[in-house]
């Protein structure tokens, strides 16, 4: 850096002159800031764009996409207070009676006395309960015992009966509650249901000492709650688990819980019945009306989106404001300028109007011959609208009534080829491809610059403007030096007048 000598000899203002020559040297490297600053507006709309597309796969996937969806059935029942009947995955209407003979039961075992724990937040030391290794063997849903028991090795230094009674409810297949009146213990399997072979076989109790503490002097957590005798035998007052019994359609069967399936049906008994009961049912047409709603909505917001962006005027006049430029300006008129500079960062963009062209194409073509029009599904006869979608609501509900698998193949249907493949398989398709493009070119909000085209054009602008910046260092240095050499001169020429001065006073 060169030595800075301001006007003091010339009286000019050399700072002031400086700023001015710098001004018209920085004009390029203003350029290569908007250049950079419209290409990050650029980078963040295509990435807007790019959420969009994603918002409508995903509502694609979860709503149309979905058998789920079409399956949804109105279950009229002669006995409502007696069962529940909700569709799990039959694809046709049902029918049905039903009788509940008895309702499925859980297995307990609580305390056949009353024990000497008085505070459940005391050491299990200090109520002479020894170090050892408890298992819990329950009943599992499906009528079954569970091959993985619940094991938990206790340190009575450590372990209070509320933090064991609390490790048992977390994972053990049982529920467990020490009553502090009575001072006993409840343990009730989680899951209704008999188990055929063994007496109390739905709750299984077990305790072994841990090889350091004698067995002289062990005492086990089962057996101090009254549940076991000293030798591990169980003298707990029980109560078996139960099956449901249930006459389905005139057959008689059990069931291990009072919610089972039959036929892709799900049914909870609720109460026993001395006469069957009847269900039938019919589409959920408002339902399954509502999901492809949502669809249509969902697509016409992003031809939308999409249209407006890809249409919009470009103000080339408005190029992004500069700092200096900011500086002079009011927040409202940075505003303005803005929107208007921000308009157009997308227009005729051929990743974008591709996209809207091939999902037109897609709702248009057949399906193994069938169109979306049938269904009551058409594009809207205003051509400005860029091929949003209207629905019939009276042809739609008809053909729902009628066959709403039919509907989910139209939709979803596989196969080798476009004309076989539903709408919505086409959809997510031109839609994922489209998405790579633009993350291709725009990358994602943690993509590195590098690794997208943008953002290479953006290291670029990053790189010219450093060394441009470099550059004015250079040349703002030189005229320093000629201004401050200009005061050098100016200043010794004033010492010679001066001197010269002196001789003829």
């Amino acid at each position: 850096m060169v030595l800075r000598i301001g006007g003091l000899a010339s009286g000019m203002d050399i700072d002031s002159l400086v700023e001015q020559l710098m001004t018209a040297e920085r004009t390029p490297l203003d350029k290569l800031n908007q250049k950079k600053t419209y290409t990050e507006w650029q980078r963040d709309d295509y990435r807007e764009m790019n959420s969009l597309l994603l918002d409508l796969d995903t509502s694609i996937f979860n709503g149309i996409g979905k058998q789920a969806n079409y399956i949804k059935k109105s279950v009229a029942i002669s006995d409502p207070d007696a069962i529940t009947v909700k569709n799990v995955n039959s694809t046709i209407d049902f029918t049905g009676s039903i009788k509940i003979n008895s309702l499925a039961k859980a297995a307990n075992l609580r305390s056949n006395k009353e024990t000497d724990i008085d505070d459940t937040t005391k050491k299990l030391a200090e109520l002479g309960i020894g170090a050892q290794t408890i298992t819990i063997q329950a009943i599992k849903k499906d009528g079954t015992m569970d091959d993985k028991e619940f094991s938990y090795d206790i340190n009575p230094e450590i372990d209070t009966l509320e933090s064991v009674i609390a490790k048992i409810n977390k994972s053990s297949g049982v529920t467990a509650f020490f009553d502090s009146v009575s001072k006993q213990i409840s343990i009730s399997a989680n899951n209704t249901g008999k188990v055929e072979s063994g007496e109390n076989a739905e709750i299984v109790l077990s305790s072994k000492p841990i090889q350091s503490e004698s067995s002289d002097t062990f005492v086990s957590l089962f057996s101090k709650l009254n549940l076991t005798d000293d030798d591990g035998n169980l003298t707990a007052l029980s109560t078996r688990g139960e099956n449901a019994s249930i006459t389905y359609n005139g057959l008689t069967t059990k069931r291990a819980s009072n919610t089972f399936t039959i036929n892709g049906v799900e049914i909870t008994a609720k109460k026993v019945t001395t006469d069957a009961v009847t269900f039938s049912s019919t589409p959920d047409v408002d339902g399954i009306l509502d999901t492809i709603t949502q669809f249509v909505n969902k697509y016409n917001e992003a031809i939308e989106k999409i249209r407006t962006k890809t249409t919009e005027t470009k103000y080339r006049d408005y190029p992004p404001l500069t700092d200096a430029q900011k500086e002079e300006m009011e927040e409202a008129e940075i505003e303005k300028w803005e929107k208007f500079a921000k308009s157009g960062t997308l227009r005729g963009d051929s990743i974008l109007t591709s996209v809207l062209s091939k999902m037109r194409s897609n709702l248009s073509n057949s399906v193994n011959g069938t169109q979306l029009s049938k269904i009551g599904i058409t594009t809207t006869s205003n051509y400005l609208d860029g091929g949003k979608l209207t629905i019939d609501e009276d042809k739609l509900r008809a053909a729902i009534s009628e066959d709403p698998n039919a509907i989910y193949e139209l939709f979803q249907a596989d196969g080798a080829t476009s004309s076989e493949q539903g709408v919505a398989r086409r959809l997510r398709t031109t839609l994922k491809t489209a998405m790579t493009d633009i993350t291709s070119k725009a990358g994602k909000t943690s993509s590195v610059n590098n690794t997208f085209s943008l953002g290479k054009l953006l290291n670029n602008y990053a790189d010219q403007i450093d060394r441009f910046k470099d550059k004015l260092e250079t040349i703002e240095d030189r005229y320093w030096a000629r201004f401050t050499a200009m005061e050098t001169a100016i200043n010794k020429a004033n010492s010679q007048s001066s001197y010269l001065s002196s001789y003829f006073s």
